[in-house]
This record gives C-alpha cells, sequence and structure tokens, in this order.
C-alpha cells in the first residue's frame, strides 16, 4: 500500500463561516485508497508491514458485523499478500451484509462467536485457541489501534498542515487522536470528538497517551457530548445534518464517526467557540462503506459519492 502524495483538503464555504471569520477545511482522508479508506490506510500499513517482515502468512483480527476494520483488513491483507481471517462478535452471519459479503470477496475467513466469547479476545487462553483453529497469525486488535498503529496515524499531518490552529478528529479507540496528538504543533488545539457514550474515555485516552510515551506539543480536549446516544447510535437531527452537509458542501459523511465530528464542529460555531481568525481542519476518517449497511438495517439512504 503507497499512500499517495497528497490528500485533498477541502474548503469549506458558508455564510456562518463568514460570520464567524474562521477557516474551515476537509483532509479527505476517505480518499486516501479507494478501499483501505481514512485513519483504517495509516492504522494497517505498519502492522502489514511487520507481518510480512516475521514472516507471517496471515493476519487475524476482531470485528463487529459492520466494522470499517474488518472490511479495510480484509482489502489491505489481499493487496500485500496476506491471507486474512476476521472474529465477527456476533454468531449469526448475514450473507447480504454489505460489509462481510466484501470481507469474504476479499479471501477473509470469518468466524461469528457469541458476544461473550468475543470479550475474551485478548485472553492468552483464547487466542491460543484461535492459533490451534486456524494455525499461526499476526494479530492485530479490535479497531486496528497498537503502537505500530500510532507510528501511521502520526503522519497523517504533515508541514502543509502546520497553518491550522484547531484540528478535529472522531474518537473510537483512539489511535488516530493519539496519533495526531504526537504530531501536533504548539500553537494547535487538538478536540477529539467521542462516538462513545459515557466519561470513561477520557482516562482511556489518557492511558493510551502514557503506554505509548506521548507528551503532544499542543493542547488536547475530549467533548463527549456528542454521541447521539453512544456507539453506531444516531439520531434523525443527526441524520438530517449529514444530508444536511452534503447538500451544502458535497461531502459524505457516516453516522457513527465522521457525522458526529462534522455535528460537533458546527454546533460549536454557532456556539462562538473557535475564536475569530482561527483555521479549523476536519479530519475526515472514511468509514462511510458502512453507510450501505446502515441503509440495509434502517431504509435510511445516506449520501455516498
Amino acid at each position: 500500500m503507497l499512500l499517495p502524495q497528497s490528500i485533498p483538503c477541502d474548503l469549506l464555504s458558508h455564510p456562518l463561516l463568514d460570520q464567524k471569520q474562521v477557516d474551515l477545511q476537509v483532509l479527505r482522508l476517505d480518499q486516501v485508497h479507494p478501499e483501505v479508506s481514512g485513519n483504517k490506510f495509516y492504522k494497517l500499513q505498519y502492522n502489514l508491514q511487520q507481518a510480512l517482515s516475521q514472516n507471517h502468512h496471515q493476519v487475524l483480527t476482531f470485528g463487529g458485523a459492520y466494522s470499517n476494520h474488518i472490511y479495510a483488513t480484509a482489502a489491505a491483507a489481499k493487496e500485500v499478500g496476506l491471507a486474512s481471517i476476521g472474529i465477527i462478535r456476533g454468531e449469526l452471519l448475514d450473507a447480504e451484509n454489505p460489509t462481510l459479503a466484501f470481507a469474504r470477496t476479499a479471501g477473509m475467513n470469518l468466524l461469528g462467536i457469541s458476544r461473550e466469547h468475543f470479550r475474551e479476545k485478548t485472553q492468552a487462553e483464547f487466542l491460543e485457541n484461535l492459533r490451534k483453529q486456524f494455525g499461526d497469525f499476526y494479530l492485530i486488535p479490535e479497531g486496528g489501534t497498537n503502537a505500530l498503529a500510532i507510528q501511521g496515524t502520526r503522519e497523517i499531518l504533515t508541514a502543509n498542515h502546520s497553518s491550522f490552529s484547531h484540528i478535529l478528529t472522531p474518537i473510537g479507540t483512539g489511535g488516530t487522536f493519539a496519533g495526531i496528538a504526537a504530531s501536533l504543533l504548539p500553537h494547535q488545539h487538538l478536540l477529539g470528538i467521542s462516538a462513545l457514550k459515557g466519561e470513561g474515555i477520557r482516562e482511556e485516552m489518557t492511558d493510551l497517551l502514557n503506554t505509548s510515551s506521548i507528551q503532544s506539543n499542543g493542547s488536547l480536549e475530549i467533548l463527549t457530548q456528542y454521541h447521539q446516544g453512544g456507539y453506531a447510535k444516531w439520531t434523525t437531527e443527526l441524520i438530517d445534518f449529514i444530508h444536511w452537509f452534503w447538500d451544502a458542501f458535497g461531502i459524505p459523511l457516516d453516522p457513527i464517526y465522521t457525522g458526529k465530528m462534522a455535528f460537533a464542529c458546527w454546533d460549536l460555531l454557532q456556539k462562538n467557540y473557535f475564536p475569530p481568525g482561527s483555521c479549523i481542519l476536519l479530519i475526515h476518517t472514511g468509514g462511510l462503506q458502512g453507510n450501505r449497511g446502515f441503509t440495509q438495517r434502517t431504509g435510511i439512504a445516506l449520501p455516498s459519492l
């Protein structure tokens, strides 16, 4: 997988931005790769290099039935010549699920397990049983976040982004937030928009930064009030906003991560969170493949390129 030399950065135009005297741009990581899109590209690139360097022939990872991580890992492993195994939360694997259908097409061996057993995914005995079943493998954790993933996400921000004062990214497992935190400049403020309900994400991110030996040169903030009901939850207000954002700017969002981040940004703009003269960068972390599964489950169509 080769990273494009330049990632598109879309400048948004709207009367509210003029009124608040701010500059707002979207870093289109969703266009990094046709299948391994967004932050998943950065999380996987060094993990797959490590798997190859250690002479592994297959990778194994975990995820939900509509997981962006499962989709991206299947595609990325195929591209570099590795077999892949996906352990899926939930025993019944819907053959019409577009995420899993793609993963199968990419050659991923899928195993559905109960939610109870899925919670054992980090335990040594559970992993050893998987090795007995599938043979040796290179392990990538659920969501892809580990030290090598953070090494990759450190590369999201480049010298081209030094003029931005505020950077917003969604938070799931936190690997993207941690990598961006590690590459911040002293004048930059990173806002993590949690897709999960609850305040525990703050402690999790503190632990992740500490275990990763990351002391950011910029300032960090995590907002937990924009979860829209919790992980994979959504509201009519959020869906309406995603459609509005598409109509206004021609940029598709997903309801799990990027929609919540952009919703938060627009709300903060209206509440004068950003001082006049701010230059704001939204990190579009991809995940648009999940929109097809969302529509299949809910009947609600979402914008898509």
